[in-house]
């Protein structure tokens, strides 16, 4: 396939603006503004941060930024003209590992991509190893919702795999379990500032037996609109860990955290950040076929965990036979393997505190396997939490995407929008009842004349809390090469309290 070379990706459409708010002032400075019920608005902006997709020199990266079409809210403020708002991506600095001398900035983009609103997906490609990390932001009508998909083939090598993740927003905290230092993995995690000033942050790394020894005390300088790979097993000192859970906290400034894993036999992907820490977790997307599933938990306070293991299936929620129980002990990382988990039916892993007067705040997440001996390729399934609102993930095919659905608790009621496609087709809506304690699995509805790929949205109607995930799958000589995705609410509207004037203020 002819490829091009990597570009921005820019959108442009309408901005929502002005909200109607009145304030008055007394003469001794006082504002008699009275604040009354909040309203939901759109938010007005958005950052997101990509890591450097791949060291391969074979390597093949789709880049696919979307904003869904956000409808009408209470209050919502009269659109400006068309033309003013706009998200985009540009090139990060390659810093450099720890101690290195940073790498020169990467070459700029050729010409943008772009669309003239929300609603169509927008695409660009990159090959080998020269790809950069991006830093981007949306503004007006394509703030809510903004997202990016990094989807990259390696079809050789020792990164052999599909590696998909969503760009992150920058934040000062992550989690990440099911990290490792092994020898037989390579796990890198990338830290991107998408600010003008630079970054200092820590990364702690916590194994089985507590907290493991690291030598760099003065943090990780990660300067300006610029990325750091850092090899965990280069942190520590201590004997390599099979299972060991990140931490990544910063001094000062804010970053976007990612970790990519490579294993000599079963190939790579990105494991993103858990779930803040919760004595409930859910982790949804177990593929039917997983021949290996792996869960590792952490405990970050100063209490044990003793957490119950259920499988949420497409008829009920069940108690796994391999282990239906994980003690995990504060500041510990706990793994267990789940054998023979989904007995040939998809499912998503619940977990909650065996005492229900005792929830321990845990994160956890899992790695997954599907296929045997030479032929096996992994991906990680981090705790993931509910879809309040609306969520979305971008760069379905044709062929190969699906979407789980999962009620741990009372039944819920979402709606799934199929986008246009990159290239051409027309958006479909279907309406979706998950029952109490089910996972639902489907094949991801596709838009009606699809040409390229498009994007999934999943609103929330009613009922209780939904978690979802999307796999993709992209197999390769035999290999079943595939990446899970899970979705995490947009937050694409913020409670603004509205205000109205008070002149009763004159009256004293």
């Amino acid at each position: 396939m002819k490829r091009t070379t990597l570009s921005l990706i820019a959108v442009a459409a309408t901005l929502a603006a002005v909200t109607g708010a009145a304030a008055l002032t007394a003469p001794d400075g006082t504002v008699t503004e009275t604040l009354e019920a909040s309203v939901p608005l759109p938010v007005e902006r958005t950052s997101l941060l990509c890591p450097v997709p791949s060291t391969s020199e074979v390597a093949e990266t789709t880049y696919t930024s979307y904003t869904p079409v956000s409808k009408g809210t209470a209050g919502e403020r009269a659109p400006s003209q068309a033309g003013s708002a706009k998200a985009e991506l540009r090139p990060a600095a390659a810093a450099g590992t720890p101690g290195e001398a940073p790498a020169k900035p990467p070459r700029p983009p050729k010409a943008p991509a772009t669309v003239t609103k929300p609603g169509t997906p927008v695409t660009a490609e990159a090959d080998g190893a020269t790809a950069p990390a991006l830093t981007g932001s949306a503004n007006g009508a394509l703030a809510p919702g903004w997202t990016v998909q990094q989807t990259t083939v390696v079809p050789a090598g020792g990164s052999r795999g599909l590696l998909g993740v969503g760009c992150t927003a920058p934040d000062t905290d992550f989690w990440f379990p099911a990290a490792s230092t092994a020898k037989q993995r390579q796990d890198y995690v990338h830290l991107t500032n998408p600010d003008d000033t630079a970054a200092v942050a820590d990364i702690e790394l916590h194994g089985p037996e507590g907290p493991l020894t690291t030598h760099i005390t003065e943090g990780i300088a990660v300067p300006a609109h610029s990325s750091v790979p850092v090899l965990l097993s280069t942190l520590t000192t201590d004997p390599a860990q099979q299972d060991v859970t990140v931490h990544v906290t910063t001094r000062s400034g804010r970053v976007g955290a990612v970790l990519r894993s490579a294993d000599d036999t079963l190939g790579s992907d990105w494991l993103p950040a858990s779930a803040d820490p919760a004595g409930t977790a859910v982790l949804p997307g177990i593929p039917a076929d997983a021949t290996s599933v792996r869960l590792v938990a952490y405990a970050p306070g100063d209490d044990d965990a003793d957490l119950k293991i259920q499988l949420v299936t497409p008829t009920g929620t069940i108690v796994p036979a391999s282990a239906g129980a994980l003690h995990v002990k504060s500041g510990m990382t706990a793994a267990v393997d789940l054998a023979d988990l989904t007995r040939g039916e998809p499912g998503s892993l619940l977990l909650s505190p065996s005492d229900p007067k005792k929830a321990t705040p845990v994160v956890a997440a899992l790695r997954v396997v599907r296929g045997k001996g030479d032929r096996q390729e992994v991906a990680f399934i981090p705790a993931t939490a509910a879809v309040d609102g609306r969520a979305t993930v971008a760069d379905n095919r044709s062929k190969g995407s699906t979407l789980t659905l999962t009620a741990p608790g009372a039944a819920a009621e979402v709606r799934i929008t199929a986008s246009a496609g990159s290239q051409g087709g027309t958006p479909v809506t279907r309406n979706v009842t998950v029952k109490a304690g089910t996972t639902t699995t489907l094949a991801a509805p596709l838009p009606e004349g699809l040409k390229g790929s498009y994007a999934l949205t999943v609103e929330r109607l009613s009922g209780g809390p939904v978690h979802a995930a999307r796999m993709l799958e992209l197999p390769q000589d035999g290999i079943p090469m595939f990446t899970i995705q899970t979705l995490a609410d947009d937050r694409g509207t913020v409670q603004v309290p509205e205000a109205r004037q008070d002149l009763s203020v004159l009256d004293d």
